[in-house]
């Protein structure tokens, strides 16, 4: 439970397992004619230990997916031939962040309950991740939220799905520069001890080993709907800080026939640059049509390092060092072999986006957001490199209507938003902009954690 609530490990590093439960092939061929949230609990329930009753963990489960749009929660839908994209937007920011931001908010809600804690929470977000954590945890009385973004690099709609709620527990912290350093912020409170215990904070970017664990879930309904394990499937992901892909790999590590794990990225592309030249080197950070994925220091590499390295901590702790004094590192010749072995990867231009989007409109009458559409322009690559031997699915991460100019620009259509968010330009923001100061950041958060306490 502390790996749930804190988020970060006290030392500054990523949790992981000490070792991944193994789900048998006649478990995970069953999987095709469960829901969803069964599925969910015979995936996540290992890796609790018991110590959540079954049955609470159930109904948390269940509550956490029953306000998603479609009754499968992620369908599938078939694009091309062999081409599928996983439809992760059913949630109610439209974003895949809901499909484990929904189940972490409640087995943290609980965890606090019995351990009569409040906790606060924080987070920076790209675009979606806030959204989702702000929807998530809103209103719930033992909780403080704090989600910082980057000011004037996320779209209309991601911003005010963060700057309307307008509960009472929630702030919005616009940071004056780029995801990048609200995403250092956030690890230099967890780095500060004294604040740290003091605020009892708990992260819920994908840094939360919950959040990978979670996002697991739809790699095992969406292969086993294929014909898993019977037959490999391949996933192509759009990322930028690792951690959707990296919930590939672990499905793969638990036994799920995974053939290639295909990293999508946008001109931020230090990934597809580690994975071709084995130095990760640290660039600037490009602001695109696809704004989630605007991220130079992607921080869940740091666990899949750690897995190529043969579990090696000093080693992995070395490279890190090496990023901060130098902005790069050198991918040893052993550990670059380990990652190549199960992924590929590919960057994806402002061009190239656009015509993918233009493409699927024409072709089959579907709006694809930038996101998604990079996943899908690199799916295309992908079958060009190896063929189409196995099943593409590409994760579609967003709903158009959060991207409407990007849409609308290369198809003509302007995509609106469904009804649940009727209004949403109407409301009033409620929003603090502060600059990347870390000194600064750390003051309005203690500030509003204690007016929040004198309020209640």
């Amino acid at each position: 439970m502390q790996t749930l609530i804190a988020g970060l490990a006290p030392d500054g590093g990523l949790y992981l397992p000490e070792a991944y439960p193994q789900l048998g092939r006649d478990e995970i061929a069953g999987f095709s004619g469960k829901s969803y949230a069964e599925v969910a609990e015979a995936v996540i329930a290992p890796y609790l230990g018991g110590e959540i009753a079954p049955a609470a963990l159930r109904a948390m489960i269940e509550a956490a997916y029953q306000g998603f749009r479609h009754p499968a929660v992620a369908p599938l839908v078939q694009l091309d031939a062999n081409l599928f994209t996983l439809e992760l937007f059913h949630g109610p920011t439209l974003a895949f962040k809901d499909l484990a931001m929904q189940l972490l908010a409640r087995l943290v809600d609980h965890a606090l309950k019995a351990r009569g804690q409040r906790a606060t929470i924080i987070g920076a977000t790209s675009g979606d991740t806030g959204a989702a954590a702000i929807e998530a945890f809103s209103g719930l009385s033992q909780v403080d939220v704090f989600i910082l973004y980057p000011h004037g690099r996320v779209s209309d709609v991601q911003r005010r799905q963060m700057t309307t709620v307008g509960a009472a527990n929630v702030h919005a912290i616009a940071v004056q520069g780029s995801f990048d350093d609200a995403q250092a912020a956030i690890k230099a409170l967890f780095a500060n001890r004294a604040l740290r215990e003091k605020l009892n904070l708990c992260g819920v970017n994908s840094i939360n080993w919950a959040r990978i664990l979670a996002q697991t879930v739809y790699y095992f309904t969406s292969a086993a709907a294929l014909g898993a394990p019977f037959r490999p499937v391949s996933f192509v992901t759009p990322t930028g800080n690792f951690g959707d892909i990296f919930a590939g790999f672990i499905a793969k590590r638990m036994g799920l026939p995974i053939e290639r794990l295909v990293i999508a990225s946008n001109a931020n592309d230090i990934l597809p640059r580690a994975l071709a030249s084995g130095t990760y080197a640290l660039g600037e950070v490009q602001a695109t049509q696809s704004p989630s994925m605007d991220i130079q220091v992607s921080s869940n590499f740091e666990r899949l390092l750690f897995e190529a390295y043969g579990r090696d901590g000093a080693a992995v702790r070395a490279k890190m060092a090496g990023l901060a004094q130098s902005r790069a590192f050198d991918i040893d010749a052993a550990a670059l072999a380990a990652i190549r072995a199960d992924f590929d990867a590919f960057s994806v231009s402002e061009a190239q986006t656009s015509a993918e989007i233009a493409r699927l409109w024409r072709e089959a009458r579907y709006l694809a957001d930038p996101h998604t559409a990079v996943g899908l322009s690199a799916a295309r690559r992908e079958a060009e490199l190896r063929g189409a031997r196995t099943p593409l699915v590409v994760l579609g991460t967003a709903h158009a209507a959060k991207f409407p100019d990007a849409i609308e620009a290369a198809t003509g259509v302007r995509p609106a938003l469904p009804p649940h968010l009727a209004g949403l330009h109407e409301k009033p923001e409620h929003f603090s902009l502060l600059p990347s100061d870390q000194g600064e950041i750390e003051r309005f958060i203690c500030d509003a954690v204690l007016s929040q306490k004198v309020a209640s």
